[in-house]
Order: structure tokens, then C-alpha cells, then sequence
């Protein structure tokens, strides 16, 4: 807080009317850095391809000091209460709503004219994003191209099946 006070040329009482702790700090960073980063841009190109384009731009935000920023708040948050709360509440569930809207509206142009089941589009989100975590958060690897092309194809392969085998569809 110290740091962050003297950098901004305010009083470290300053930043704590602002904020009570670091932790709250950074989910607001997070959550500043992340809107743009992690924004749905869809209707580019190709539905696979506006698909491959968002996961390797989430795979692009890991790598970046706010996607460290929210690595270590997840890991904090397995210890601490208030930051999973604060975390969960805010930034994850804010992020999965934008997730749950940009992958619903892909989806939508991608099966015109099936309608997609809210439900569904709440699993895929996990199916999605679930691999490129897994691979950051649990082994600390960088993503790859490859798993970035292969979730994308089966997330749509999976959605194309799904609306195939819906009465009506």
C-alpha cells in the first residue's frame, strides 16, 4: 500500500478511504484490465473462427500482468474467505455472465435458426474455458495454439449435436 501510495503522490490513508486492503486493489485492476481484454468480439468472421480468436485471447491474458494478478487472487482465494467471496462474487461471476452472453450470441449465428438452450450454453461455457484454466491454473503451462483450436472446434461440434438431436431442430 506504501508503494502504491508513493507512485500515485497521495498518503497511504488516501488509498485505504479508497480501498481496505491490496486484495481489493487488485479486483478492481482485474476487473478494469479484464473487460477489454476478455470482451466477446463476434460476427468477424466464421463462428470457429470468432470462437478460436476469444480463447486465444484469453489464452493471450494469462500471460499478461493481469492475468498473473488473477492467478494469484484464485490461489488467495483458496485460503482466504473474503477473497473467494469478493471473487466470486464480483469479478468471476461478472466475467461468466459476458462468457454465458458472447458464447450464447456465437452460438445463436453459428445454429441459425435453432434456438439454444440457456442451460447448454451454461455447460459449454465450462467446456470452453474449464481446458485453458486447467492447464494455467493446475500445471502453470502456457496455452498453446493447438488446445486453443481443439476446444473451440469441439465446443461447436458438441453445440452442432446437441441442436441436431433437439426435437424440431
Amino acid at each position: 500500500m506504501e508503494g502504491i501510495a508513493q507512485r500515485a503522490g497521495v498518503a497511504k490513508q488516501t488509498i485505504y478511504r479508497w480501498w481496505k486492503s491490496k486484495v481489493d486493489i487488485l479486483l478492481d485492476t482485474l476487473t478494469d484490465d479484464a473487460r477489454e481484454a476478455l470482451e466477446w468480439r463476434t460476427g468477424q468472421g466464421s463462428p470457429e473462427d470468432d470462437l478460436t480468436d476469444h480463447l486465444q485471447r484469453v489464452a493471450d491474458f494469462f500471460a499478461e500482468p493481469a492475468g498473473q494478478v488473477m492467478q494469484a487472487l484464485l490461489g488467495h482465494a483458496q485460503l482466504d474467505k473474503e477473497t473467494a467471496a469478493s471473487l466470486r462474487g464480483g469479478f468471476l461471476r461478472d466475467q461468466r455472465e459476458r462468457d454465458i452472453a458472447g458464447l450464447g450470441a456465437l452460438l445463436a449465428r453459428a445454429l441459425d435458426p435453432v434456438t439454444v438452450d440457456d442451460r447448454l450454453v451454461d455447460h459449454l461455457v465450462d467446456l470452453l474455458l474449464g481446458p485453458l484454466y486447467y492447464r494455467v491454473l493446475v500445471f502453470g503451462k502456457p496455452i498453446d495454439k493447438k488446445l486453443v483450436d481443439t476446444t473451440a472446434r469441439h465446443v461447436l461440434t458438441l453445440a452442432h449435436e446437441f441442436a441436431s438431436t433437439e426435437p424440431g431442430a
